[in-house]
């Protein structure tokens, strides 16, 4: 079984790195492609996308950003599954003031950079819980890209989906301060995790995705 892993915002393939996986399965890591002046967030998810062989049954894994990608591609392609890991299936899920920002296209009059101001506070709300993550955090901040950040907050606050394709599996934590769960329902609920929780609640997330039928 091949399963291709979308990494959130500012991260790489490294985020996914205390998943366990069987040796069965086929794990690839579609990488970023430079961004098109503009571009809307399906049109680059589907772009993307075309690094995925569909000559076989896949599984598209997506966290956060990416899992917003993941749910484009869903829509147009024909995965086995889908899973979302701290992440929304349509901008209807998004919190409100984000979606006010959105509206009023006020993130459109700021300059690209890294976040290195207010890091801990940062760290805080990514629900970082530890030295080693907290280091680790640190250096996917110096390698992120401001461009495509910068890029990909306003593709976010622009995305039109508001509806949920099917097969798509949503697996969040309960503390998720960037990406609060509030009222609405997710298929896995992880409740001591938050939006981190992909490196410090891993075994967890590992069991749920075993359970769902990637073992």
């Amino acid at each position: 079984m091949n399963v291709y892993l979308i990494s959130g915002l500012g991260a790489d393939g490294t985020v996914f790195q205390k998943l366990a996986f069987s040796q069965g399965i086929k794990v690839h890591y579609l990488d970023w492609i430079p961004p098109k002046t503009m571009e809307p967030l399906r049109d680059y998810a589907l772009r993307m996308a075309e690094s995925i062989d569909q000559s076989s049954s896949y599984i598209i894994v997506g966290l956060s950003f990416g899992g917003m990608l993941a749910t484009e591609m869903a829509s147009i392609l024909q995965p086995q599954k889908t899973i979302l890991i701290s992440s929304i299936s349509s901008i209807t899920e998004l919190p409100w003031h984000f979606r006010l920002v959105g509206k009023m296209r006020v993130n459109r009059l700021l300059p690209a950079f890294r976040p290195h101001i207010g890091y801990r506070f940062i760290t805080s709300i990514f629900g970082v819980e530890s030295q080693e993550e907290a280091s680790y955090f640190r250096e996917l901040l110096k390698r992120s890209d401001p461009n495509f950040s910068k890029w990909a907050v306003d593709a976010i606050l622009q995305w039109d989906r508001t509806e949920r394709p099917s097969g798509v599996v949503r697996i969040h934590g309960g503390k998720d301060r960037v990406l609060p769960i509030g009222q609405r329902k997710v298929d896995y609920l992880i409740k001591d995790g938050g939006h981190f929780m992909i490196f410090n609640r891993a075994d967890e997330i590992s069991r749920i995705l075993s359970e769902i039928g990637i073992d």
